[in-house]
């Protein structure tokens, strides 16, 4: 059993990895390029597509499923297969991708600009949709020579990891694995003894502070910039970020922690998403759960309002008063937070709260820097509000985690993560005695 790196080797996003044993391929993941590194979306597959026997997904985001309408326009006729949760978002987020994508090229040409390419059309989304089969947790799936099971791996609802058995051999895939000091989500399952281990090392350098000292943060944040007036601003992934901020703006407002004020949810992906979350409860934890038996919406601040037209996102851009705004994207790489940063920015009584990771080279590490201005949409913004980031929200596996998740673990490939990040790991990893690589893009591994 070979394993080929197509993706997120050495960098965050694109996670692509080709599994290849008795002429047999399977691809696990297909995402797409974000920030600095979305250029590589225009370059072809390091494999030819039509080859691929069959596609298995850790879970819906972006980055990892973003490209599967482009690798079925260039020939892929297989089938692709998840959990049930991840079936129900997949369609959701590639349609918001192309939304994106469209606006973003329809306003280059408006401007006269050299337009960003569209990478799939409505058709490949449609096709690629068509090929969703449902693989549920904890059930061993034969692909060719290969057996496959997913395990949770309890960073979004519907998340896995993925192991790959053949021969006597054992691969684990760890895809995106979550942050057990959270409460929305169960833990991750522990993966069994393997071979080798291809694990995500998104915050491979350091662990995340407790989790209550982020929400205390949080509320200070919250309570002071509502006082003096101001909007606070969070740029959110609309998948599991943006309903764990309402989770808990709901819970400091019953605790009376922070005034209540309008809560808007500029994200129609992410009213999609939490509408959908009603028919997903059992992916969440006992407390979550146990809320919605009572009959109380887990993701419901009092005054929540959910923003769906460009015009009714426009306006808020006048609105008087003070409020929170939670929009998307999560990274600052499109959507309506930027037109909010653009007009917010500047105030001095705001704030920008940074939930998320942020890629290299993109604008919320820019904003990140604490730099004067930015440019934001060809105008260059002053950065006047104050910037807080809150990494204790962050849906990853932190580096202790992640030392105890590969524990028993004797060969580890290191992916998902920025090349200091994932060498901050290895070393780490080195030091217990455990074989460990980092992964390079297309430079095979023997299993």
């Amino acid at each position: 059993m070979r394993l080929y790196p197509c993706g997120a080797a050495g960098t965050v996003t694109g996670s692509a990895h080709l599994v290849e044993h008795q002429g047999y391929r399977l691809l696990l993941d297909c995402g797409l390029y974000q920030g600095a590194d979305e250029e590589k979306n225009t370059e072809p597959f390091p494999f030819a597509p039509r080859e691929v026997d069959a596609v298995v997904l850790s879970h819906a985001h972006l980055d990892h499923v973003g490209r599967l309408p482009l690798l079925v326009r260039q020939g892929y006729a297989g089938r692709v297969y998840a959990t049930p949760p991840t079936l129900r978002l997949v369609p959701l987020i590639l349609e918001d991708a192309l939304g994106v994508m469209t606006h973003e090229h329809e306003r280059a040409l408006r401007k006269g600009l050299e337009p960003p390419p569209l990478l799939w059309t409505e058709a490949d989304l449609q096709e690629a949709v068509g090929r969703l089969e449902p693989l549920p947790y904890y059930t061993p799936r034969a692909f060719g020579p290969f057996t496959v099971t997913l395990r949770n791996a309890g960073h979004i609802a519907g998340s896995a990891f993925v192991e790959v058995v053949a021969d006597g051999k054992r691969l684990v895939f760890s895809g995106d694995l979550g942050n057990r000091r959270k409460e929305l989500l169960p833990d991750p399952d522990y993966p069994p003894r393997a071979d080798l281990v291809l694990s995500e090392g998104t915050y491979g350098d350091r662990a995340h502070r407790p989790f209550q000292s982020t929400l205390e943060e949080f509320a200070e944040i919250l309570t002071k910039t509502l006082a003096a007036g101001g909007k606070v601003l969070i740029p959110s992934f609309a998948m599991e970020r943006a309903q764990e901020l309402l989770f808990h703006i709901r819970e400091l407002e019953q605790e009376g922690r922070i005034p209540e004020v309008p809560v808007f949810v500029d994200s129609p992906l992410t009213t999609r998403i939490t509408e959908v979350y009603t028919a997903l409860v059992d992916t969440f934890s006992p407390e979550v759960q146990a809320l919605y038996r009572q009959g109380v919406d887990p993701f419901r601040p009092r005054q929540l309002e959910h923003v769906r037209s460009v015009e009714e996102s426009k306006a808020l851009n006048d609105l008087a008063g003070s409020a929170v705004i939670i929009a998307g994207s999560g990274m600052l790489s499109g959507g309506r937070i930027l037109h909010h940063l653009r007009h917010h920015l500047p105030d001095p009584k705001s704030a920008l709260v940074i939930v998320g990771y942020q890629p290299r080279g993109g604008l919320g590490a820019r904003i990140l820097e604490r730099p004067a201005a930015v440019r934001i949409y060809g105008h260059e913004v002053p950065v006047r509000a104050s910037v807080h980031t809150l990494g204790g929200f962050s849906g990853h596996a932190g580096q202790d985690e992640l030392l105890d998740w590969l524990a028993e673990e004797p060969r580890v490939l290191l992916v998902h993560g920025e090349l200091e990040k994932l060498h901050a790991l290895g070393k780490r990893l080195h030091a217990r005695g455990q074989a460990v690589r980092v992964a390079q893009y297309g430079v095979p591994v023997e299993v």
